[in-house]
């Protein structure tokens, strides 16, 4: 039988404390997760973006690997309101977390971004997203989660959203800003279905955890770095609301 994606991600977490603590039982020195994993890179910004100085409130859906990092960045972007974790690109039937671990519903992990568009626009939260969100070469994969659950993928609420995003993927294929090419889709008119309660705010809620401390801890830690500008150390949570 093919495990579903909690059961690979939990042998996943177990199998790294597992070795983690072995290492430190041999007293051997654990390197700093920060150091191990990939870095962000800067990118430039996009050429074409969208203003809305008269709006107060707007939506972004990204979807890059496991919803539990995406949703920690965001929640520590300036000028965003929520980030919520979900599912989009499937039916509403199966906008659940065993049904999309299988990897065949449609769906993507995704992350539904409420922003404020006098303080961050769309297109500085896409240069976060390509930055350290996730990294937009891996195709139906993102580090240990693999499966179309796990693309990349940008979800525009509208065709002005769709126009920036693609302009965005074609410049930075362009000035060739990764060593290979950008597989981030673009899936327009799919319904944000929020995920359960216990996904929520998860990085914040588990930073001891070897799989968030592993691979979503260091994203916070590149988008201080990063985009120190845009940096909040207080993350807005879900369940503060």
């Amino acid at each position: 039988m093919t495990p579903n994606t909690s059961m690979v991600r939990g042998w996943v977490i177990g199998l790294v404390g597992a070795a983690l603590a072995a290492a430190v039982a041999a007293a051997v020195p654990v390197p700093d997760p920060v150091a191990r994993a990939e870095k962000g890179r800067v990118v430039p910004a996009p050429a074409t973006d969208l203003h809305l100085d008269d709006a107060t409130s707007q939506v972004a859906v990204f979807a890059g690997g496991c919803f539990w990092g995406v949703q920690g960045v965001y929640q520590h972007v300036t000028g965003v309101a929520s980030a919520v974790s979900g599912y989009a690109g499937g039916g509403k039937g199966s906008a659940h977390y065993d049904s999309v671990g299988r990897g065949d519903s449609g769906h993507a992990e995704a992350v539904r971004i409420t922003y404020d568009p006098r303080q961050i626009s769309y297109g500085a939260l896409l240069q976060i997203f390509f930055s350290v969100a996730h990294d937009p070469t891996q195709l139906n994969r993102q580090g240990p989660d693999v499966g179309p659950q796990y693309r990349s993928t940008i979800f525009p609420a509208d065709a002005r959203q769709a126009e920036v995003a693609k302009a965005y993927i074609a410049q930075l294929n362009a000035a060739r800003a990764f060593d290979a090419p950008i597989v981030t889709t673009i899936e327009p008119d799919r319904p944000f279905y929020q995920a359960e309660d216990y996904h929520q705010d998860y990085l914040t809620l588990h930073p001891e955890e070897p799989y968030i401390a592993i691979n979503d801890l260091p994203k916070i830690a590149e988008l201080k770095r990063l985009f120190p500008s845009r940096y909040r150390a207080a993350p807005v949570l879900v369940r503060s609301r």
